[in-house]
């Protein structure tokens, strides 16, 4: 009797870097069956393979090795340790979790590899998994994981050119394996620098009126902040602030002493 998975559980959930790891496995445990399973180095040998992967990724050991807990604690992958062995190794079982057939796996494994593909082209990279006898049975393998209660497979459309349709995987995101990709994490975010404060602008500050026409004026120089650009200087500090005020006072004192002011008033 056949399980029935949900889309949250099945479609769609695994990342990008979960896909390449859970993908490699399939295709070594076929392709190379007396070094599977995989320790974590020659697994991550497999997931930055040049040849038959699109795109080619650069992952760490320990990136690997962090992606096979996410597996494991998913259900997708198994550590296993083999008698008088001290190293531990990995293996699928996502036979036993989606219920699938060789042809199956095969066709899931490449296209999770190798991005959107036809029929004929699947044929031939699937051909050290498992041997298609024709098109028509790549085809029916295509149509059984796309008609799933929780569809595995879809028929994107011809690219111009092309004489066949092209399909996807949707196990995880169809492109962009990077790691960290589809899960927001690994990327590094734009910082944006903050806006420097705007300088102050240097305006006049006259004195109040002399009591006496005879008196002497004197002009003040004040920086005032109106948020407006300058050229003159950057933002004053505190302690250049306080020097100013000081002068001021000194200023306002000598004025003050030749108009004739009484400074106790």
């Amino acid at each position: 009797m056949a399980t029935t998975f949900s889309i949250m559980s099945v479609a769609h959930s695994l990342t990008s870097s979960e896909l390449r790891v859970l993908a490699c496995l399939v295709e070594k445990s076929y392709t190379t069956p007396d070094q599977y399973p995989l320790s974590t180095n020659a697994l991550t040998t497999a997931c930055n393979q040049k040849t038959s992967r699109e795109p080619v990724v650069t992952y760490s050991t320990q990136h690997v090795d962090q992606t096979l807990q996410l597996l494991r604690d998913a259900g997708w992958v198994r550590m296993i340790r083999a008698s008088g062995s001290r190293a531990f190794k990995h293996r699928h079982v996502i036979d036993e979790k989606l219920e699938l057939t060789t042809p199956q796996q095969a066709v899931l494994a490449v296209l999770a590899l190798r991005g959107a593909q036809s029929p004929g082209e699947l044929k031939t990279r699937t051909d050290r998994y498992h041997a298609f006898e024709d098109l028509d049975a790549v085809e029916r393998v295509l149509a059984d994981l796309s008609n799933r209660d929780v569809p595995l497979t879809r028929n994107v459309g011809r690219e111009p050119g092309q004489s066949q349709d092209r399909w996807v995987q949707l196990l995880g995101p169809a492109e962009d394996l990077s790691p960290g990709a589809g899960a927001g994490a690994g990327a590094p975010s734009a910082v944006t620098e903050p806006a420097a404060a705007a300088p102050p602008i240097a305006a006049p500050f006259t004195a109040p009126p002399a009591a006496s026409p005879t008196a002497p004026a004197v002009a003040l120089d004040v920086a005032v902040s109106d948020g407006a650009p300058s050229a003159r200087s950057s933002q004053p500090d505190t302690a250049e602030l306080e020097a100013r005020v000081s002068a001021l006072e000194a200023r306002l004192q000598v004025l003050e002493q030749e108009l004739g002011l009484d400074q106790t008033d």
